[in-house]
This record gives structure tokens, C-alpha cells and sequence, in this order.
């Protein structure tokens, strides 16, 4: 089984460990949930290698995983949105507040207001990751050590910040994926979107903020979101993809009934799907998974992003 928590908790703890989180959450007034949650999910890491391994024949265990999972989603999500919003306060002492782009970006929104908002929900998903973690000793879980050499070859290359010179240019970005997102395509219900760069380019930052858009949100009866990395195995792909839309699956699923089960699940929906994190270039196997998806029989406009390293 791939080592998705195990992968998600590091990078948040690369986030938690940036300068940028241990010299602005002071001034954000945050620093204390940050610090409490960086060390829960150091806890947490500790045990994640021998809890993916043993999920399989252990029903309990599954389903705590796939709730930690989740719950480190939503605290990699909000420490992009803390790191996104300090960054564009950057912006406006570099640029200065009467550049219009700047003007423009800000104008729909109080920043005292925003900044009390995400300060609530960093302390919300730190209570979150708090509740979880403290139902770990049930499993009398083994500490484990990843090899050092994958795990930095995998996270460099799955995550990178905004740089400030950026954050302009990256709203046009995500307006003009927006813009494609709810483009119908005649020739076929589901349609695939390509964001390709060298690593270090803040691919995975800008499919995550469409992918939160409001009016994304609104437009997709469904959406889901899955880390690639490395492991390009089409069948544990799958049963990502119905994890991520439904929570949990039976994971005795063979690759036929997976795939059975994800076309009756998005039959006649519109949905939009994230892979996030593509390195691989087994033609064969896209091949597989792009047969499988665009034939999974969603409503017209379905789309899926495909976040890709040159």
C-alpha cells in the first residue's frame, strides 16, 4: 500500500518547518497551534509507515487512517492558504496600494477579517489532527524510519511555495484554468487539462486554489483530489480516486469491481478531478487510467487537471 499519510504529514511538516511560518505566525497570532500541530503530526509521522503497511487486515485501523488522511489534507490546504495570504501582504508593501492589479485583488475582502477567519481555521484543524491523534495507542503501532533517499526525492518535488513576484501572475493563472474548467467540449464529456512546468513553479499551489474556488465548488456536483508522486500503480489510483469521493472503500476490491464501482459512482455527475504530482512517463499505464476515466461516464464538462513535471 502507498504511503499516502506518511507522504501528506511530511509535507506539512516541511511547511510547519519553513521560515516563513516561524517568522510570521507571531504577528498572525497563531504560532501556539502551529507549534502544537507540528508536533502532533511529528507524532503522528512516527507511526504512519507501520499503520499503512497493517491497514489492510486491520478494519479499524482503515478507517482511522482514512480520517487522518483527510484531516492532513485539510491542514496542508489551510497552511497553503496562510502561506498564500502573507505572501500577498508582501506584494502590496513591494508594489505598493495603488497598483491596480493589487488594488483589484484585494478589493473583494477585509484583511482583518480574512485573518481572523484563517486563524480559526488553523486552530479548528489543529483540534481536528489533535482528536485523531489520540486514538493511535489503540493500534500499538511500531515506530518506523522511511528511507531518507526517497522521501526527499518524492517531497521536493511534490511541493513548492509562492514566491511574492508570483502572486499576481498566479491569479491570472487561475483565472484562465477557471476559464477552461467551465468551457463544455462537444466532442466529449470529460476533458483533461495539463499544468506542466520544471519543478519549483507552484503547480500544486495553483491547482489548489482553483480547485477551492468558490465558484468551482458550485459548478462541479463533485470534486476529488489525488497525489500521483511516484507510484503509478492504475489500481491503487482507483481506489484514491473513490476514497477521495466517497471516504472509505473495501480495500479486498479487486481492479474489476474498483472499476466498476468508480463508473457507477460517476455516472451522469459532473466532476473534477486533481492528479496532482504526475512523474510518470509509463505510456502504457496512462493510457489505462486515461481509457478508464474518460469512459467513467460523468456529465458533459467533466474535467481533470493534471499537475506534471517537465
Amino acid at each position: 500500500m502507498a504511503k499516502i499519510g506518511y507522504g501528506i504529514a511530511v509535507k506539512v511538516l516541511e511547511q510547519l518547518g519553513s521560515l516563513t511560518y516561524q517568522e510570521l505566525s507571531s504577528a498572525w497570532g497563531v504560532r501556539s497551534d502551529l507549534e502544537k500541530l507540528k508536533d502532533t503530526v511529528s507524532t503522528i509521522k512516527a507511526v504512519l509507515l507501520d499503520a499503512e503497511e497493517k491497514q489492510a487486515s486491520d478494519h479499524r485501523l482503515n478507517h482511522w487512517l482514512g480520517k487522518l488522511r483527510d484531516v492532513l489534507h485539510d491542514a496542508e490546504n489551510v497552511l497553503d492558504e496562510f502561506n498564500y495570504r502573507v505572501l500577498l501582504k508582501e506584494v502590496m508593501k513591494k508594489y505598493g496600494s495603488t497598483s491596480k492589479k493589487v488594488r483589484d485583488f484585494f478589493s473583494s475582502s477585509n484583511p482583518l477579517a480574512s485573518r481572523f477567519k484563517l486563524a480559526h481555521k488553523i486552530k479548528d484543524v489543529r483540534k481536528r489532527v489533535d482528536d485523531i491523534a489520540a486514538d493511535k495507542d489503540k493500534f500499538n503501532l511500531a515506530q518506523r524510519v522511511e528511507d531518507r533517499k526517497t522521501t526527499m526525492h518524492k517531497r521536493d518535488m511534490t511541493h513548492s511555495f509562492v514566491n511574492p513576484s508570483d502572486v499576481i501572475s498566479r491569479d491570472d493563472d487561475k483565472r484562465k484554468i477557471i476559464h477552461l474548467l467551465m468551457q463544455q467540449d462537444s466532442g466529449r464529456n470529460v476533458s483533461v487539462i495539463p499544468i506542466i512546468g520544471i519543478g519549483g513553479l507552484g503547480k500544486t499551489t495553483i491547482a489548489k486554489l482553483v480547485y477551492r474556488d468558490e465558484g468551482v465548488v458550485s459548478y462541479f456536483e463533485l470534486r476529488m483530489w489525488v497525489c500521483i508522486s511516484e507510484d503509478f500503480d492504475v489500481t491503487r489510483l482507483i481506489k484514491e480516486i473513490l476514497k477521495s469521493a466517497i471516504g472509505s472503500i473495501d480495500e479486498n476490491l479487486g481492479v474489476d469491481q474498483l472499476q466498476i464501482r468508480l463508473r457507477e459512482f460517476l455516472k451522469e455527475k459532473k466532476f473534477l478531478l486533481v492528479l496532482d504530482d504526475v512523474w510518470n512517463e509509463d505510456r502504457n499505464k496512462w493510457i489505462e487510467l486515461e481509457a478508464l476515466l474518460l469512459g467513467a461516464g460523468g456529465c458533459n464538462g467533466s474535467k481533470i487537471i493534471v499537475t506534471n513535471t517537465e
